[in-house]
This record gives C-alpha cells, sequence and structure tokens, in this order.
C-alpha cells in the first residue's frame, strides 16, 4: 500500500513499524459547537483509512482526541453562564451523533486534553528542563523554535520565509516572534491546573496533541493525520516539540486531506456559507454526505453544492436498488449449486475485488475503489437481467461480494425491514390490487394505484418473481 506523505511530498510504500499493527493519530473537534462539513472530511477519511487497514488484516490503534479546553469552549460556556465541562460534554454527545449518522466509528482511544492534564504537564517539564522551551515573565511557557534545526520540514518552508510572517500579539512575552505557547498563565475566571514550575495556567492548543500521542501510542507512531489547514503551525509545531521532548522521529508518514469549498468559495459564517454536518444531514442525509466525501481523492479539493449532494444521492440510490434487488432474487431462487457458467461469472467478478483494493492500495483512491464497485453492479444486473434462473449459490456469491466491497467503505449497508414501515401492510395491499387488476386488463385501475403508491414516496418495479417495493 503506498501513501502520500506530506513530510517527503511524495508517494511511500507503507512499512509499519512493528510488523501488522499501524499506530494512527487523528486531529479531533474542538467541542464548542456541532461539528461542519469541513470538518467531516477528515473524520470521515482517516476513519476509512483504519477500517482499510483492518480489512487489509492490520491490528490498528487509532487515536482522535477531542479539545475540551480551549479559548472558544470557554467562551461558550462564559456566554451561557455554565461551567466549560457542560459545553464539552454536550458538543462531545453531538459529536457521537453526527459521527454516526455519517459511518465514523468511534477510535480505540478518544482522549480529552483535560483528562491528559498530567501528560501535557510532563511534556512541558520535559521542554523547560532540556531548554527547548522557556518560562516567560507573565508565567505563560514559550517553545524556543530556533532551537529545534528541522523546523519547518513538515511545510517544507526555510525559518526565513516563516519568520517573516511571524508577530508578537499584545500581552505575550516572547524571545523571539516564531515562539508558541506550550502553557498559558491562568487568567482571571478560567479554570486552570498547578504545575511543578509554579505556573498555574492551562495547556496550549499544539502541546494536547503530542501529550496524547505520546501517551496512548508511544514517542514514535506509524501516521499522523489531519486537514491540509493544520500542516502549520499545528502539525509543525507537534512535530518540533515532540522530537525535542522525546530524542526521536515523532510520526513516520503524515496525511492531509485536500479543502472542502462551498460552492466554489472558501467555507465563511461572514458569507452565510457555513454548513454544520447537522443541518445538512435533514436536507441530504448523513449516508450521501459520507458518499460525497469518498467520490473524490481525499488530497483533491472538492465543492460542496446541492448539486453535487443530489448526484451522491442518486447514485447510492442506484446502489441500494442493486443491493435489494440481489436480495429479493436471492429470497425467490433455488439452486444450492453454480452453473459451470455461473462459475466462470464469479471468477470475472472477483477481478472487480483486485481493481477495488488496486485503488485503495494506492493512497486510498476512493473514487477508483468507487468506480470499481459501479462496474461490479452493472456486471451483476446485466447477468441476472438476462438469466432470470440464475442459481441461489450464484446470487450469493455475488450479493456478498457486493457487499464485502460496499462495506469496506461503509456504505449500503443499512437494512430497513420493509415490515417495520407503518405503511407496509396498506402498501402490500395496493400492490395485490393493482396485479388483480392488470390480470383483469383494467390497466386504467392498475395505473390509478400505481400513481397512489408514487404518491406514498412508494418506488415499484415488476420482474418475474413478482413486484418490487421500496420506500423513497
Amino acid at each position: 500500500m503506498k501513501l502520500f506523505n506530506t513530510l517527503t511530498r511524495q508517494k511511500e510504500e507503507f512499512v509499519p513499524i512493528t510488523p501488522g499493527e499501524v499506530k494512527m493519530y487523528s486531529c479531533g473537534p474542538t467541542v464548542y459547537n456541532y461539528f461542519h462539513v469541513g470538518n467531516a472530511r477528515p473524520f470521515i477519511v482517516f476513519d476509512l483509512l483504519r477500517r482499510y487497514f483492518e480489512y487489509r488484516g492490520y491490528k490498528v490503534k487509532f487515536v482522535q482526541n477531542f479539545t475540551d479546553i480551549d479559548d472558544k469552549v470557554i467562551n461558550k460556556a462564559n456566554e451561557e453562564g455554565v461551567d466549560f465541562n457542560v459545553i464539552a460534554d454536550r458538543y462531545i454527545k453531538e459529536y457521537y451523533t453526527d459521527a454516526e449518522g455519517l459511518g465514523i466509528g468511534k477510535a480505540t482511544v478518544h482522549p480529552r486534553a483535560t483528562e491528559t492534564m498530567d501528560a501535557i504537564i510532563d511534556i512541558v517539564q520535559k521542554l523547560l528542563d532540556n531548554g527547548h522551551a522557556y518560562l516567560a515573565p507573565n508565567g505563560d511557557v514559550y517553545f524556543r523554535t530556533k532551537s529545534d534545526p528541522d523546523y519547518g520540514k513538515l511545510c517544507h518552508q526555510p525559518m526565513e520565509e516563516l519568520q517573516a510572517g511571524a508577530r508578537i500579539s499584545v500581552g505575550e512575552q516572547k524571545e523571539d516572534p516564531m515562539d508558541f505557547a506550550v502553557w498559558k498563565a491562568a487568567k482571571p475566571g478560567e479554570p486552570a491546573w498547578d504545575t511543578p514550575w509554579g505556573s498555574k495556567g492551562r495547556p496550549g492548543w499544539h502541546i494536547e496533541c503530542s501529550a496524547m500521542v505520546n501517551k496512548y501510542l508511544g514517542p514514535t507512531i506509524d501516521i499522523h493525520s489531519g486537514g491540509l489547514d493544520l500542516i502549520f503551525p499545528h502539525h509543525e509545531n507537534e512535530i518540533a516539540q515532540s522530537e525535542c521532548a522525546n530524542g526521536c522521529a515523532f510520526a513516520h508518514y503524515w496525511l492531509h486531506n485536500g479543502f472542502l469549498t462551498i460552492d466554489n468559495e472558501k467555507m465563511s459564517k461572514s458569507k452565510g456559507n457555513f454548513f454544520m454536518v447537522r443541518d445538512a444531514a435533514k436536507e441530504f442525509g448523513y449516508e450521501t454526505i459520507r458518499m460525497f466525501m469518498l467520490s473524490a481523492h481525499y488530497r483533491t479539493p472538492l465543492n460542496y453544492s446541492a448539486e453535487s449532494l443530489e448526484m451522491n444521492k442518486a447514485s447510492l440510490a442506484r446502489l441500494y436498488e442493486a443491493r435489494n434487488n440481489m436480495e429479493f432474487r436471492i429470497s425467490k431462487a433455488e439452486g444450492d449449486a453454480m452453473t459451470a457458467e455461473e462459475s466462470a461469472k464469479m471468477e470475472a467478478l472477483a477481478a472487480y475485488k483486485q481493481k477495488f483494493i488496486d485503488a485503495m492500495d494506492d493512497d486510498l483512491n476512493t473514487a477508483d475503489a468507487l468506480s470499481a464497485i459501479f462496474e461490479l453492479t452493472r456486471e451483476i444486473n446485466a447477468y441476472m437481467g438476462a438469466h432470470q434462473d440464475a442459481t441461489k449459490a450464484f446470487l450469493t456469491a455475488a450479493h456478498a461480494l457486493f457487499m464485502e466491497l460496499t462495506g469496506v467503505l461503509n456504505i449500503v449497508q443499512k437494512h430497513e425491514d420493509a415490515a417495520a414501515d407503518p405503511d407496509a401492510e396498506k402498501i402490500e395491499a395496493l400492490i395485490a390490487q393493482r396485479a388483480a387488476a392488470k390480470k383483469e386488463k383494467n390497466f386504467a385501475e392498475a395505473d390509478r394505484i400505481r400513481d397512489e403508491l408514487a404518491a406514498m414516496g412508494v418506488t415499484i418495479k415488476d420482474t418475474r418473481q413478482g413486484t418490487q417495493w421500496s420506500r423513497a
């Protein structure tokens, strides 16, 4: 499997530190609100990477954090007049709701910054002890950036260029504009923790991830991932403070997903094009959003629009229809053994599995992987259409292959029992009435019933085995 490594700017063969095992860390949300569609992309993509590694037989330890102490969390708590933990608890719960809807699994560990405070304080103390950090007169602790000769290696910019844009903000007491806070001295009314160096306060943003990686995965990991916007300064700073504290490489592979635009513009509250996943899901459905995110290679820019979502919703519907047709045919078919022709056909269909794997092995190319699934689906549909007497054995094997590949992407896995539909009995009765009308050649009545079903959001399809129906 090859992955594009931001650190080297090239695709590299993935070689884990420990054979058969993968240690992954991906930056999670700051929990002060629902997460937006831009956040959804890395959450979906890197959860999928974990799923694919597991599909290929790796044992994966995947850590994704919650930043639960931050200016945004504190400001939200102050606005509502509640403790910051109330805000964090609320939006961690809401994260899980949206993540589940999007088909994102829970990480092996979801650490919270406030639950990792001992590890954060330990790494800050290490940096103070070895001279890579210093205590400012106001109680802040800053990383001494120029003490790291490799600083800038992830964003591939020399120190001179990075320094040109650096500034010292009001209230900061840095030695150098490039230095960044690993610990912030307590402000009135803010939550704060005691420290060995005597500066009660809270952690800077970057240090949280370094401490969590070290605590849950060790000083060196296989993969660190996140959005393209995190390369600098967040991930650059993570590398610097981690490697200076531990004296070894921090992560072997750095993966970053491309930007998401809204109708070809950057997402911005001021432009009114800022969409929360929760709101988008009400209009298009969670699985449609997932399908949309997988429709393009994760490193390419992706434009979110109503038209794109509708196209992906239609594509998803076609896959569901194919799956439902297979399952309907299986329920009616006979034959526990394939014919020679069917065995040959299954061997031919297996080529699409290899095509799928080749695409996923090529830097997680979900666009080409989806193409392989659609090609497989067309082949199965065509064969079923031309062979109404296909055996149960063949149909079951074709269905299993379809479900295996869509299962890796975690799409088309929902099974809504028709009997659970509150109108199921009425729908079945109308279908029976329509069949009787057609038998009596009362086509006007049959058409009227079809229209009545359509008005209920029911789509019907006549086959040799009977009439199938699905709810829109």
